[in-house]
């Protein structure tokens, strides 16, 4: 069995950074990516990426079947909602589970919300992403984007087997096209996909990763 490896493992803390400096950009300016609007916020930070995650994405869509494209939800996300992310997720495993250490708490809390020191989002470099026809419709994953484990049962681990068989290929869809670009994907989120951060370069083997914090890229 395939080891899973969560956020909270010291060895992605461990990982340096060498920024590359490469900018943020807006997919909303790209005609091949869809964008959906249900995580907007005022600054329009989800909708960028770093410009080789941008370029991944679209080299992505070709590789799907032609009626199909990738809808993203989510890209950018500012270190502070981040953090306000995951403090609020440990807050509520604590009430649920007041037995539980501050040790096991943290790394309770990592597998659905990444500590903000080694956040893909932060990055600019990780996407939450889905399948949706030519049309617009969302094709069935198993799970909502963002369902958490507790509330569906694990299903939202990209691996899960109790799913229908339409969801599981489309999981398979998605994830060759993502793979075949250069992302990886974080076990636990079958929509989470990334390329550049801490959690890539571990891995891939690489020895560092490329993305620091976006926002110091620009928006």
């Amino acid at each position: 069995m395939t080891e899973l490896v969560y956020l909270s493992d010291p060895r992605i803390a461990a990982l340096p950074v060498k920024e590359c400096g490469e900018p943020l950009v807006d997919l909303r300016t790209l005609s091949d990516i869809r964008v959906d609007g249900r995580l907007a916020d005022a600054e329009g930070a989800y909708a960028h990426v770093r410009k080789s995650v941008a370029d991944r994405l679209v080299a992505a869509q070709t590789r799907l079947p032609h009626d199909l494209r990738l809808l993203v939800v989510e890209g950018l996300r500012p270190y502070a909602l981040q953090q306000d992310y995951f403090s609020d997720s440990q807050v509520r495993l604590r009430a649920a589970n007041p037995e539980w250490d501050d040790e096991r708490t943290f790394k309770e809390a990592s597998k659905f919300v990444s500590p903000p020191d080694v956040a893909p989002h932060v990055s600019g470099g990780a996407v939450d992403l889905t399948l949706c026809t030519a049309q617009g419709e969302e094709l069935p994953m198993g799970t909502q984007v963002n369902a958490t484990p507790p509330e569906s049962d694990e299903a939202c681990y990209t691996a899960f087997e109790g799913i229908s068989a339409r969801a599981r290929d489309n999981r398979v869809t998605l994830g060759d096209a993502l793979a075949w670009a250069g992302f990886v994907n974080y076990p636990t989120e079958w929509w989470h996909w990334s390329y550049g951060d801490r959690y890539w370069a571990f891995l891939t083997g690489t020895a560092s990763a490329r993305y620091g914090p976006g926002e110091a890229a620009g928006a």
